[in-house]
């Protein structure tokens, strides 16, 4: 019993380290592409097999991320300092080793190429070449990430390949549409992520770390250039409503006084990242807020809360209207 309690406190602690927290966004991307895949006579067990090897996948990215960049922030103490949330912490304080983190991205990574291995028997050849394109995104990201251009790999991983990657398992076709609908998607999805970086914006600037909004010159080209994703989804919204005729994505339009609201408020944080803005009634929920509240984290988490939320509500949208077709 003490053995499995043991092993049960290993897999919490490396599932932490990989940002477990990270998971609902991914899992909320395969939810709409799975409704989807349903509504086209879909395998819903292979559905739900590539659910798996997509989430260990995404960890496992996570983790590469960490390994690589430990090398760069063992050597870096400011940089270390810099950092909002000491990133590779449990390494820092010794409660894991390279060893052990090499480890476990290599279980994460077996356990996702054995999903893999029986997605190809029960669906077909293609699952390789999506295997590989899978393996090379995680692999590359960090180096990528490095340059500045970590955001494409993202697009690329939470849009086409998973979309098109599920819907082919469980259907045995690629789509035209669903690589439409896949990029629709995959804006809010990156802009979570690239809303994170903006608010870095000094932070990552006195440490000559490379993000796209570093590259972009000015706070305020960054800020709008993610108006820039927005803007393309809505516009592939409205081009999925006039070849399907399901106007139930009209429903989605309800996030654009949202991303309004959002985009007020980042600029706000680009002047002063002190200031607090009023929290509107929708931006909910907020994670661990009692113990956020007060703290100079406040203003920043207010925000990413606002553009993760955001994003879920465009997401429950999508698959609303799939669902009701």
């Amino acid at each position: 019993m003490k053995y499995l309690k043991n092993i049960f406190s290993k897999i919490l602690f490396w599932l932490n380290c990989a940002r477990l927290y990270s998971v609902p966004m991914t899992i909320l991307s395969w939810l709409v592409i799975f409704i989807y895949s349903l509504k086209h006579n879909g395998n819903p067990i292979a559905g739900i097999i590539a659910l798996i090897g997509i989430c260990m996948a995404h960890l496992a990215t996570n983790l590469i991320d960490d390994y690589v960049d430990y090398k760069v922030l063992s050597k870096d103490e400011n940089f270390v300092k810099a950092g909002r949330d000491c990133k590779c912490e449990y390494l820092r304080c010794g409660q894991a080793t390279t060893k052990d983190l090499r480890n476990t991205i290599i279980t994460m990574l077996a356990i996702a190429a054995l999903t893999g291995l029986i997605l190809l028997f029960m669906s077909g050849p293609a699952v390789i070449y999506l295997a590989i394109i899978g393996l090379l995104v995680a692999l590359l990201y960090p180096k990528f990430s490095m340059n500045g251009l970590g955001e494409l790999l993202v697009i690329i991983a939470y849009g086409p390949l998973l979309f098109e990657g599920v819907y082919y398992v469980m259907t045995k076709h690629f789509s035209l549409q669903v690589f439409i609908l896949s990029i629709a998607c995959v804006m809010f999805v990156n802009s979570v992520l690239y809303a994170h970086m903006l608010m870095d914006f000094d932070g990552d600037k006195k440490t000559n770390k490379k993000t796209l909004c570093l590259l972009l010159k000015t706070k305020q080209n960054a800020l709008n250039f993610i108006s820039i994703f927005y803007t393309l989804s809505y516009l592939l919204i409205i081009y999925t409503i006039y070849t399907s005729k399901n106007y139930l994505y009209i429903l989605t339009f309800i996030t654009i006084p949202m991303v309004i609201e959002l985009y007020k408020s980042l600029k706000i944080y680009n002047k002063n990242s002190t200031i607090i803005p009023k929290n509107p009634f929708w931006n909910y929920p907020l994670d661990n807020w009692k113990n956020i509240v007060g703290t100079y984290n406040e203003s920043f988490y207010l925000r990413f809360y606002m553009v993760r939320n955001i994003t879920t509500y465009f997401m429950l949208f999508i698959a609303i209207a799939i669902i009701f077709e």
